[in-house]
């Protein structure tokens, strides 16, 4: 249970951060639009971050061409805090390259149980979980792209 209250902390903290400045932005937006937008983009930040270590330990068994041996990877709440920290840093853009550096040292933090849990090795390891979390990252960078594109059309109205 705290590991998914952290989760969806994690995610609520990381849309804060990409939906309230867009808010900000638009002076006609109304607050229930934007709580639910940012309720629909915490559940899909906390998704993207629950799927990081199952992508990377998909991506494993791709590079060993068979099922590791040792358990599945997942989170655990240490695992998950500095994420967290991350989420919460990015929430007003303020850091960057601090955000991206507590990426870094929670993919590092990752790739110590895969390598644990595989024969790949640390280095194996930590380029499953950067090739995952990268992936990750592009395609929710997408999604959020193509609902922006959405919601400027329905902004603009029909052309008639």
């Amino acid at each position: 249970m705290a590991l998914v209250v952290l989760l969806l902390l994690a995610g609520v903290s990381e849309a804060a951060g990409r939906i309230l400045p867009v808010a900000v932005g638009r002076p006609g937006m109304s607050r229930t639009r934007v709580a639910g937008l940012l309720c629909a983009g915490g559940l899909v930040e906390a998704a993207v971050f629950a799927l990081w270590p199952l992508t990377a330990w998909t991506l494993a068994e791709l590079v060993l061409s068979s099922t590791p041996e040792g358990d599945e990877l997942v989170w655990t709440p240490d695992l998950v805090a500095p994420l967290v920290l991350a989420a919460v840093l990015a929430f007003p853009l303020l850091g960057p390259f601090l955000h991206l550096l507590l990426f870094v040292a929670v993919g590092a933090g990752l790739a110590g149980p895969l390598a644990e849990a595989t024969d790949l090795g640390w280095w194996g390891a930590a380029g499953c979980v950067a090739v995952a979390g990268a992936g990750l990252g592009i395609a929710v960078e997408a999604i959020r792209r193509l609902v922006v594109r959405i919601s400027a059309a329905e902004a603009r109205g029909p052309v008639t």
